[in-house]
């Protein structure tokens, strides 16, 4: 299943317009997350007290075997930076979900790199819709998220400009 809807999909590269409340693109480069949203309408960002270059974390609760814990997050794209709880080997396959009320990450679905990685929601607006979403593998490790917003997948546009 592809979970992007193509049909509403749209790579226009016209990003400056693309400040909201949720996303911030500064320098014509840097795309920076500033809120995300759990299943169930938490916010995530800033909840920790950890920051990146002064940006509040993305605060994910992790899984992994039997150890639990917080990862905090970069909030800039592509910046693979986090705070994580406890040592973890590449291809570890986590469980993720909402610090605020434990509920599991939305699936979106499976990754089409051969790596056995799915896609997990974190949404940009308090809507929970999956045209405004942050796309983020369960494989530790595995650094290929994707940001949607408005049904245009930024990540695409930000990785082909430099």
């Amino acid at each position: 299943m592809d979970p992007v809807d193509r049909t509403n999909l749209r790579i226009t590269g016209r990003h400056k317009a693309v400040t909201g409340p949720s996303v911030t693109v500064e320098n014509d480069v840097l795309v920076i997350v500033t809120q995300v949203f759990g299943p169930r309408g938490d916010n995530l960002v800033g909840i920790s007290g950890v920051d990146f270059d002064g940006y509040p974390a993305v605060t994910l609760g992790l899984r992994a075997g039997d150890r639990e814990g917080l990862v905090h997050l970069s909030p800039i794209h592509g910046d693979g930076r986090k705070s994580k709880p406890f040592d973890l080997a590449d291809g570890t396959k986590c469980e993720l979900f909402c610090p605020v009320s434990k509920q599991p990450l939305d699936l979106v679905g499976e990754v089409e790199d051969g790596s056995g990685a799915r896609y997990f929601a974190i949404y940009l607006t308090p809507q929970l819709s999956r045209g405004s979403m942050v796309m983020i593998s369960d494989v530790w490790g595995h650094y290929h998220s994707r940001i949607i917003d408005d049904f245009e997948l930024i990540s695409a546009w930000a990785a082909r400009h430099d």
